[in-house]
C-alpha cells in the first residue's frame, strides 16, 4: 500500500500500450505521434502563424489584428482543451488532452505565445526607431533654430 502511494506520479505511461514513462517535456513530446493528421495539421497552423507575422511586420493594422486573434485563440485553448478531451476518439488514436492541459499547453498555447512575443518584439523596436528618429528631428530642428538665432 505503502509502495503505491509513494509512486512517482510523472513517471506513469501515456498510455497502456507504452512502456514509456514521463518523466519530462522532452519524452512527453517524443511520446506524441507527429504523423497524425490532425497533428500534421496543427504544425501547418503554427507554420501559416508565424508566416502572417513575418508578413504582417510592415502593416501595423493588420498585424492588430494578428496580435488580437492570437491572443484570443490562446485565451480558448482551455475550452479546446475540454472539447479535445471529450471526443478525442473522433480525430486521434490516443488521448492526449489531460485536466492540467499540458498537452494543448506545449503543442497550441506556447508556438501562438512565441508569435505574440514576436509582434510584441517587434512594437517595441518601432516604438525605439519613431523615439530616436524623433530625437533626431528635434535635434536637427534645434540647431537651425540656433543657427537663424545668430545669424540675426
Amino acid at each position: 500500500m505503502t509502495e503505491q502511494n509513494t509512486k512517482n506520479i510523472s513517471s506513469v505511461p501515456i498510455d497502456a500500450f507504452s512502456n514509456l514513462r514521463i518523466t519530462s517535456i522532452w519524452t512527453f513530446l517524443m511520446s506524441v505521434q507527429w504523423s497524425e493528421p490532425w497533428l500534421i495539421g496543427l504544425l501547418v497552423f503554427h507554420g501559416v502563424c508565424l508566416f502572417l507575422t513575418v508578413l504582417t511586420c510592415r502593416y501595423y493594422r493588420a498585424q492588430i489584428c494578428h496580435f488580437l486573434l492570437i491572443v484570443g485563440l490562446v485565451y480558448s485553448a482551455e475550452y479546446l482543451n475540454e472539447l479535445a478531451a471529450k471526443n478525442w476518439r473522433s480525430f486521434s488514436d490516443f488521448q492526449y488532452f489531460d485536466s492540467k492541459g499540458m498537452f494543448i499547453s506545449l503543442v497550441y498555447s506556447i508556438p501562438l505565445l512565441l508569435n505574440a512575443v514576436i509582434i510584441v518584439m517587434i512594437w517595441v523596436y518601432r516604438t525605439f526607431s519613431t523615439m530616436t528618429e524623433l530625437k533626431t528631428l528635434q535635434l536637427k530642428r534645434k540647431a537651425r533654430t540656433e543657427k537663424r538665432e545668430k545669424a540675426d
